[in-house]
């Protein structure tokens, strides 16, 4: 740390100066909002004042139109510009807070005066605006901070590499505009401030890490070589962090071309959403569009099944295996998750190419207008050579022109003749002011009677229309049933156990449901029939547990966004859903061209303490390459109870003593949902403790009970594993489930046991933890 008081006394006026700055710039913005606020409640009130409405003729209709238009521009730049100075306010109230986190002093090559370089979330100018007082951390030169040591550094920027020398590296710690500490540091970022910032409590939000971002993750954050960028970093690592620093990045580097609407991110569940959703507004940037899979999935298969999400997936195979089905849905979950399903199903499209496509009826009040057997027989007269979405769309137009056809032949039934004499006034008067905006009039009771008829079956036949233009005719549930019939049982792709996958499949097709291993097939499928559904809007998508997605559901994504850049996170040790055991997931690198990937890998774990960290490597393989930041505190305890009973007063006494002792948010983290529930009943009475499920979307500080799939890229203060006994993890495949909750702990983890503790922490060092009857 720089003990130079000069120093640091230069370094806090110079602090003041910028305040006062900030504060004058705040003041002119002010006053600048308060005449543009007048301006823009002025003409909403005064809007039509200066307007003459004259639509007697074309000419006066037309000068009316310029002149509502000319007023509605004048009003939306107005409410622009106090859009933007409301945004600039905001701005600067953060730097009052903290306006800069960094110093950096650059000499470049052949120039004699140094840039001194103070690094904030945004930047100000000088009250001439002239120089910069505080540099964006996302700018070029920015980069320097993040990725030297004193000595040669160099620095990208659009005209070329800068090169130089760095002649002094400081950090600062300023909290609500005081400067609280300052030191000079000759690594990237210096433990110090590490120590400072990841030794606080954790949050109900996720933080913005600009301050502390290392090396490796700046690479991260401005990498732009590559269409794919996978970084496989171990849990605590930062990549979630680093990858919405990376979209606050990109917002920067392309502001002139790229918004917020242009990015997505595909996140695990709807709580880490909300868990993130306060970062990017940290930096000043709009939040990018946020969904799950599920999500997305749901959206496309609609109402035609109850769909099954992987969250109840996940609780059959965690609970479910005594049932009778287990093993074949297990080897279902599998095989539908491979590239060798996708093939199977390629080939299954050629199939129904040929004769097997089936089609639904298409009625009206109780009977067929066109049978499903007519459409097929027109789907098979066109020339085989067309693609099947081809064939169906012109399928598509046939079926317009023929209910058009029928839709004239109905005016003359029965039925209509009785509704129009229902027609109450309101609706009769309705449909005679829009007879007259057509120029029709009731002339003579025939007449009349002939554009009421026509009115009513319209109005009738438009959802069948829409439903036609939607290719609702294509019975989808159908062709998928199939594929699993007697028909494809002899087919070369299909696996030994086939006709057990069969048979279960087919159980929960015919209930209307559709299992999760199935969703991304049916919708391949889908597509595969329909013509694919191309997404290019998004320029760049963001995957985070990257490690939790199938070979196929990434062959359907790159479908989806084929012309986006990606940016996949995971942790293979975290891979705790059924169809990546022994599988490729996303993090796998035959899954990518060569050419078109960047692979970072990020070993070192800032979220727990170096105690944590030493415990949880000796739970996974290959775990000894961990790396531990140096932050200590007590080692992980195993408390061994008595019975159930015992269990319950060890965990309400210990979650009490963690809030006590300041832990903001304490975790009690089931094996299950199942587990949760019955934990949490048991638990309530005593502890004010919130229930954490698959509909939760926020949460707040205290004490939380979850299952511990739902805790997948959350922290947590103190995390209290609910029981690590022998009987509730006992199977090698829950190992990466086990080890993803002992990981969410920052500062405190105490695991609890009855009897005996699980077989999983066999090869942890004994050292590692203490062991103590509870």
């Amino acid at each position: 740390m720089a003990d130079n008081n000069q120093e640091l006394l230069r370094e806090t006026d110079r602090l003041h100066a910028v305040l006062n700055e900030i504060d004058k710039k705040a003041v002119k913005l002010k006053q600048h909002s308060g005449g543009l606020k007048k301006d823009v409640i002025h003409l909403r009130k005064t809007f039509w004042d200066d307007i003459k409405v004259n639509v007697d003729n074309m000419k006066e209709a037309i000068e009316t139109l310029s002149s509502v238009k000319q007023q509605a521009e004048l009003l939306s730049e107005r409410e622009r510009g106090h859009q933007l100075i409301h945004k600039q306010l905001a701005t600067l109230s953060r730097l009052k807070d903290s306006a800069y986190f960094g110093r950096v002093d650059f000499l470049e090559n052949d120039e004699s005066k140094k840039d001194v370089v103070y690094l904030g979330t945004a930047s100000l100018m000088d009250e001439n605006e002239e120089e910069f007082l505080i540099y964006d951390w996302r700018a070029p030169i920015s980069s320097l901070y993040y990725d030297y040591s004193p000595g040669p550094a160099q620095y990208e920027t659009m005209e070329g590499t800068v090169k130089g020398e760095m002649e002094l590296k400081r950090q600062f710690i300023i909290r609500n505009g005081q400067m609280k500490s300052m030191f000079d540091t000759g690594v990237t970022i210096g433990d110090e401030l590490l120590k400072e910032v990841l030794g606080n409590h954790a949050d109900s939000n996720m933080k913005s890490i600009v301050a502390t971002i290392q090396k490796e993750q700046n690479q991260i954050i401005r990498n732009e070589k590559s269409k794919y960028l996978i970084v496989q970093g171990v849990a605590g690592s930062g990549k979630t962090s680093a990858a919405l620093q990376r979209v606050a990045y990109l917002l920067y580097r392309h502001m002139n071309e790229l918004t917020a609407e242009n990015i997505m991110l595909f996140s695990p569940n709807p709580l880490f959403n909300s868990y993130v959703a306060t970062v990017l507004p940290e930096l000043g940037e709009d939040n990018m569009q946020q969904s799950t899979f599920q999500e997305y999935v749901e959206k496309r298969v609609g109402k035609r099944f109850k769909l099954e999400d992987p969250f109840e997936q996940m609780e059959y195979v965690l609970t479910a295996d005594k049932e009778e089905n287990y093993q074949a849905r297990l080897k279902g979950i599998q095989y539908k998750a491979s590239m060798q399903f996708k093939e199977l199903i390629d080939d299954y499209v050629s199939f129904l190419a040929k004769d097997q496509l089936i089609f639904k009826h298409i009625t009206f009040r109780g009977e067929i207008l066109i049978s499903a057997q007519t459409i097929k027989e027109t789907f098979h007269s066109l020339d085989m050579s067309i693609s099947i979405p081809n064939r169906i769309q012109l399928v598509k137009e046939r079926l317009l022109k023929e209910l058009a056809r029928k839709e004239k032949m109905e005016r003359k039934q029965e039925w209509v003749l009785e509704e129009s004499e229902l027609l109450n006034k309101e609706e009769y008067t309705e449909v005679y002011q829009e007879l007259r905006s057509d120029e029709d009039t009731f002339d003579d009771i025939d007449r009349e009677q002939r554009l009421l008829a026509k009115k009513i079956v319209k109005k009738h036949f438009r959802p069948i229309i829409k439903a036609i233009k939607k290719l609702k005719f294509i019975d989808h549930r159908a062709i998928y049933r199939q594929l699993f019939s007697g028909k494809v049982k002899q087919w070369e792709k299909s696996p030994e156990n086939w006709e057990e996958i069969c048979g279960y499949t087919l159980k929960r097709l015919k209930q209307k449901e559709l299992p999760y291993e199935d969703a991304t097939p049916f919708l391949y499928l889908q597509d595969r029939i329909e013509g694919q559904k191309i997404n290019t809007r998004i320029r760049y998508l963001f995957i985070d547990e990257a490690q939790d997605y199938s070979p196929f559901q990434f062959a359907v994504l790159k479908q989806l966004f084929p012309n986006t850049r990606m940016t996949i996170l995971g942790d293979f040790n975290q891979a705790i859903y059924a169809h990546t055991i022994n599988a490729p997931t996303l993090l796998s690198s035959e899954l990518y061209e060569k050419e078109k990937q960047d692979r970072m890998v990020l070993m070192k774990s800032y979220r727990s303490t170096r105690q944590i960290v030493e415990f949880t490597k000796g739970l996974v393989a290959g775990g000894e390459a961990i790396e531990a930041f140096n932050r200590n505190g007590e080692k992980p305890s195993l408390i061994r109870t008595a019975d159930q009973d015992h269990l319950h007063r060890k965990i309400i006494g210990t979650a009490k003593d963690q809030l006590s002792n300041g832990h903001q948010t304490v975790a009690i983290i089931c094996k299950t949902a199942q587990e949760t529930k019955e934990a949490f009943h048991l638990l309530k009475g005593e502890l004010d403790v919130q229930l954490m499920d698959k509909e939760t979307y926020t949460f707040t500080k205290g004490i939380i009970i979850l299952p511990a799939y739902l805790a997948k890229g959350i922290e947590f203060d103190a995390v209290i594993i609910y029981n690590a006994s022998s009987s509730i993890y006992s199977k090698e495949f829950e190992r990466k489930l086990f080890y993803t909750a002992c990981t969410r702990a920052m500062h405190d983890l105490k695991l609890f046991f009855i009897a005996e503790k699980t077989p999983l922490l066999r090869d942890v060092p004994s050292d590692a933890f203490t062991l103590s009857n509870g």
